[in-house]
């Protein structure tokens, strides 16, 4: 399959690829919608980051290991990435508010029991379905706004205001997190309960009803295939060091992997309905944000995990004092998002990802080569925070932006729900890859007891590489055009 170079107009802003219509009133009513959307798009990204604060906490109460612990983060996310396109698919079938306001039930059950349980593996399980439930009401709340809101500046503006939700949403997530923890890190699950239940009763209330599609089918095998192939892959990872990268089961596993993908994309190929129609990836601005956002979420969630450690089992902070300590990137996010679509509509969303990848790598570094067994806050990390928090406001927007751009409206659904499905799918494995060389020749209960900086040396080199990559991807098409004039 070969990728076009063709590249959209980069100085297009998320809805501009929509030819402008009438203005839509902003009704009480479509406010509401709105809010109820936010606040959902809000929760799911929140519940990526937030509960990572609590994870040395969780493993002290219920004696779990670090790679164990890596699954209650990853176990959302997959859950989440893998059944993302399926989840869109099964809104456009079944009716969007219905399977948007089940899976909004789902969502607040398993929070609950994430917060009541004693086991590990039933708080493991408990998080993979609930990622299970955001993996469809994301791309349900985005469908219910694009059809709710009417082309144009309605529209866009509805967009903007959820789009800066989302981004505040994983930025927060830190900081949230460790407000919570200080209070018994069962709190960083039971909190999405409430606010879950508020936004059922007013989504119930106030989103429109809408009928299901009268043809149509699911791609059940391309679904299992593809969270099949993914939950085996990451588990591979994570156990290798344990087991041995040579070992047999492992090679073994790792086959079975490769060969279970191989397969979805053949399904994707022959089925009538497929998640993914696959000559979209002949676009080269839709791969590249693909793999920018893989860049962004994987190196971004695994530079916080192995932060989360660190700080409190290494140098002994409280969960509140890394909660102030990781503020500023947080502050960043939540008041830089806004400004990002007029930035995207001067210098375009090319420019923008990799300034955003830029600062990233950047930050990575500073903290690579100023990290010590004790740093002082304001030259090792404050730096390190502001950076990656400048990259994230610029990037998470930007991205989106880019990985919907020049598509038609009729697949708008299908490339919002990659480009989120790569962020899951790519941030849980890159997580996998960083917790197994955190860990590496550790054998106590928390894989780092006693541990320095030095511990944490190879992940740290690891995320600089994903964001120095993704960065590379996105260059790569003005290095060409600037040796490569005619």
């Amino acid at each position: 399959m070969t990728i076009s170079d063709a590249t959209p107009d980069l100085a297009t802003s998320p809805g501009a690829t929509t030819a402008p219509s009438t203005d839509q009133a902003w009704t009480p009513r479509l406010w509401g919608v709105l809010a109820v959307l936010c606040l959902v798009m809000f929760l799911d990204g929140l519940d990526v980051s937030m509960v990572g604060v609590a994870l040395p906490s969780i493993g002290t109460e219920l004696g779990l290991s670090t790679t164990s612990l890596q699954w209650i983060i990853n176990g959302y996310v997959l859950g989440f990435g893998g059944l993302l396109l399926l989840g869109g698919r099964t809104a456009d079938l079944l009716g969007r508010r219905r399977v948007f306001l089940i899976a909004l039930t789902v969502f607040a059950i398993a929070s609950l029991v994430g917060g009541l349980v004693d086991n590990g593996t039933l708080l493991i399980a408990s998080r993979f379905v609930k990622g299970l439930a955001a993996a469809f009401t994301a791309p349900t709340a985005m469908s219910i706004l694009t059809t709710t809101f009417k082309e144009g500046p309605a529209r866009n503006r509805a967009l903007s205001i959820f789009s800066v939700f989302g981004a505040s949403g994983y930025s927060s997530g830190l900081i949230l997190g460790g407000l919570l923890t200080s209070a018994g890190w069962r709190w960083t699950f039971l909190m999405p309960v409430p606010f879950a239940v508020l936004a059922l009763v007013a989504g119930t209330v106030l989103i429109p009803r809408d009928r299901a599609a009268d043809t149509g089918g699911h791609d059940i095998v391309g679904a299992a295939t593809l969270v099949s192939g993914m939950l085996l892959a990451v588990y591979t990872v994570v156990s290798a060091p344990a087991r041995g990268w040579a070992d047999p089961l492992t090679l073994g596993s790792f086959a079975l992997a490769a060969a279970l993908l191989a397969s979805f994309f053949v399904v994707e190929n022959r089925v009538a309905h497929p998640l993914v129609r696959l000559s979209i990836l002949r676009v080269g601005s839709i791969v590249r944000a693909n793999l920018s956002i893989v860049a962004l979420f994987g190196s971004y969630l695994s530079f916080q995990f192995m932060m989360t450690i660190f700080l409190q089992s290494v140098l002994g902070w409280s969960p509140l004092e890394m909660a102030l300590g990781l503020l500023p990137a947080g502050i960043i996010v939540a008041f830089g998002s806004p400004f990002v679509g007029r930035l995207i509509d001067a210098f375009g969303t090319a420019r923008m990802i990799i300034a955003a990848l830029t600062s990233l790598s950047l930050g990575y570094l500073w903290f690579l080569f100023a990290g010590s067994d004790q740093p002082n806050y304001t030259i090792a990390i404050l730096p390190s925070v502001v950076l990656l928090g400048v990259g994230f406001a610029l990037g998470f927007t930007s991205i989106m932006a880019q990985a919907t751009s020049g598509v038609d409206d009729s697949e708008q659904g299908l490339a919002s729900g990659l480009v989120q499905t790569s962020a899951q799918v790519g941030a849980a494995l890159v997580l996998a890859l960083t917790t197994a060389l955190v860990t590496a020749g550790s054998h106590t209960a928390t894989g780092i007891s006693g541990a320095g900086f030095h511990q944490f040396h190879s992940g740290l080199v690891l995320v600089t590489g994903v964001a120095l990559l993704g960065l590379l991807v996105t260059v790569s098409p003005l290095l060409r055009r600037v040796l490569n004039p005619a």
